[in-house]
């Protein structure tokens, strides 16, 4: 890309992203070590996922109505001092289970502004016919960090010299470098002063999407998977521990090979023109493949099977992802983008919500019956979508010969 804008953009979202993974590895690892269940993970996903919820609507209206660059610089300064206060609480030997609660919380309301306001950014620091690369690119950027991260996270959660405290520590020194580089992007400013109220904007948002049916069933279908889809995260830590016995380094390395998919997907996908030409058919594709994975990942009895399930787990995701993303900005207006990434941000928000029922349901049967059903959860929304959008184009093609 040419935007000097647009790459120091990326290069702070590389820094953040490095230490959101990172601590991510240790506050699952931290989570299992202080509950020893399931629930105990999905009870942090949860307070992150409910105060998510909350916040990523007005997360939405804030990328529109303020500056974006403002807005990032915000975000990121607070993902970084609840990453500094848990590090020093772990390294204090004070941690408790409801610190790592708050902090969840503090980091949900973080990104519900960084990640619509990011993905908006894009579309001015790049020529409109360079927005679905950027997505593409920026996303596998992010999903790289996914490969490196998390296996680095795993070798020093080990590391007696280090641990998961000094994780948490340099993931708040990484989202500093971050809050610096952003400070010398351009301010992003609004188009045009808002004249309402926030509520009235958000509920302004709401229905465009309604009057416009396409983007209200990209949007539909993208909060679908990733609530449902996207949980697997939560409980790669007792697979690694309980099914494989791979222990907190194998935790990092499945981690590290969805994001590795991931990283692959997005170095490939911009070879095959087919997925941006005809990105409906990219959204069914990779959603349907989505959801097979997953089952595949449930039936994997040995660690390398795991390995190979999550490396197409991580592929998928993010093809799925860096086109929805895509066709929502290229389906909206300008004005809207930040409240339409904010609805993408959604599905995140749902995941968290989603992790502790499924956290339950995995104590209560079993983790490998839990993942299949959200395969196949994942492929009856991808089969929704596909009938929702026959549909669609039947319509459009009889009022073109009306």
């Amino acid at each position: 890309m040419e935007s000097a804008g647009y790459r120091r953009l990326l290069f702070s979202a590389s820094a953040v992203i490095f230490g959101v993974m990172g601590q991510a590895v240790g506050r699952g690892w931290l989570a299992k070590d202080l509950t020893g269940s399931n629930a105990g993970l999905g009870g942090v996903m949860l307070a992150f996922g409910g105060s998510m919820l909350l916040a990523t609507p007005w997360g939405g209206v804030a990328a529109d109505r303020f500056p974006k660059r403002t807005v990032l610089v915000a975000a990121v300064i607070m993902l970084m001092a609840s990453s500094l206060a848990v590090g020093v609480a772990v390294v204090a030997d004070a941690i408790h289970y409801w610190m790592l609660l708050v902090a969840s919380m503090v980091q949900a309301v973080a990104f519900a502004l960084y990640l619509p306001a990011r993905i908006a950014f894009i579309a001015e620091l790049v020529e409109p016919e360079q927005i679905g690369p950027a997505v593409v690119l920026s996303q596998t950027v992010q999903e790289g960090m996914r490969v490196i991260a998390p296996a680095l996270a795993g070798v020093l959660i080990g590391a007696s010299w280090f641990g998961v405290g000094g994780v948490f520590l340099l993931a708040a020194g990484t989202s500093s470098l971050a809050a610096v580089v952003l400070v010398g992007l351009p301010p992003g400013a609004p188009r045009s002063l808002p004249t309402r109220s926030p509520i009235a904007e958000m509920v302004d948002a709401f229905r465009y999407v309604r009057s416009r049916p396409g983007l209200g069933l990209v949007a539909l279908t993208s909060i679908g998977v990733i609530v449902i889809g996207f949980p697997y995260l939560t409980f790669l830590p007792t697979l690694a521990d309980e099914r494989y016995h791979v222990g907190a380094g194998g935790y990092g390395v499945m981690a590290g090979t969805a994001g590795l998919g991931a990283v692959s997907a997005g170095v490939l996908v911009p070879r095959f023109r087919w997925t941006l030409q005809w990105p409906w058919r990219t959204i069914a594709l990779a959603g349907g493949a989505l959801g097979i994975s997953l089952i595949a990942v449930a039936a994997a009895a040995a660690f390398w099977l795991a390995l190979i399930a999550l490396f197409a787990v991580g592929a998928s995701g993010l093809v799925f992802q860096t086109t929805t993303q895509s066709q929502m900005l290229a389906l909206s207006d300008i004005d809207y983008h930040g409240r339409m990434q904010s609805m993408v941000v959604l599905g995140f928000s749902g995941f968290g919500l989603a992790a502790l029922p499924l956290g339950l349901l995995a104590d209560a049967v079993t983790l490998e019956v839990t993942l299949a059903s959200m395969g196949v959860v994942v492929l009856g929304v991808t089969s929704g979508f596909v009938l929702k959008r026959r549909q669609h184009r039947r319509r459009l093609i009889a009022v073109e010969f009306a």
